[in-house]
């Protein structure tokens, strides 16, 4: 039997489960998309569902690099729409809605506080946290099963530092601020230009695009040969005088 190696880092995340979850009806539809958009090697980021103007079912999605175009989210109603229709999770009619989760996308996953440390977020706890469920701040990374939060919103007598366990997360989110911005159109850029390359549509290098990081030189002019034979001839010239045998 072959042996097929260490998964991919995007099997991995595809895999990886996400420890906030919704309650209730939202649950239903889950339970019902997530299995789906695996099979096309997306990842359920949240079900939202919405009674105004009707009722709107949002599933937010992305691909394992957090990634989501508007082709991915068409990919994604067509084949998720007639598995809904079947299933019939939601006793109303209802207007399926799929979306990317957006620049300040909620984080559900251990792998979503780890890729954004250092970006601003809000969490909000199922049970209070010394005192209070609110809590805002800069994500500092994972610590075990937790996030540590150095946070922005302190009273007086309060820690900077906090950890909030993460299976008691009812909802995080991160806050849009410029540096979240930058990043964002940064990612966006690599993931064209690897869609790009992955399609053979990206543009050939220069022709005078260098292969490495240093500039390279001009080659230096060499050093004529015989060089005192040269000097000797040109100053008997100069004197009129003629090489005899």
């Amino acid at each position: 039997m072959i042996d097929p190696g260490p998964p991919s880092v995007d099997a991995e995340l595809l895999a990886e489960p996400r420890l906030v979850v919704e309650p209730g009806a939202a649950a239903r539809v889950s339970a019902i998309a997530g299995p789906v958009l695996l099979q096309l090697g997306y990842r359920l980021v949240r079900v939202r569902i919405s009674g105004e103007a009707g009722c709107t079912v949002q599933i937010m999605a992305e691909r394992p690099d957090g990634s989501m175009q508007i082709e991915d989210c068409e990919a994604v109603s067509r084949a998720l729409s007639p598995v809904l229709d079947i299933a019939d999770p939601i006793d109303r009619a209802y207007r399926l809605e799929i979306s990317s989760p957006g620049i300040d996308r909620p984080l559900v996953r251990r792998s979503d506080f780890e890729r954004h440390r250092g970006h601003l977020a809000r969490i909000e706890m199922a049970a209070a946290h010394h005192g209070r469920k609110r809590f805002r701040g800069t994500i500092d990374g994972i610590d075990g099963d937790a996030v540590r939060l150095v946070r922005d919103d302190v009273t007086e007598g309060e820690d900077k530092e906090i950890l909030l366990a993460i299976n008691d997360i009812a909802e995080a989110k991160l806050v849009l601020t410029d540096a979240l911005i930058a990043e964002s159109m940064r990612r966006g850029k690599n993931a064209e230009r690897e869609l790009k390359r992955n399609l053979g549509l990206a543009p050939p290098l220069a022709p005078h695009a260098a292969t490495h990081s240093s500039k390279s030189r001009p080659p230096k002019k060499q050093a004529p040969t015989n060089t005192k034979q040269h000097r000797l001839a040109a100053e008997r010239a100069r004197r009129g005088d003629t090489d005899t045998d």
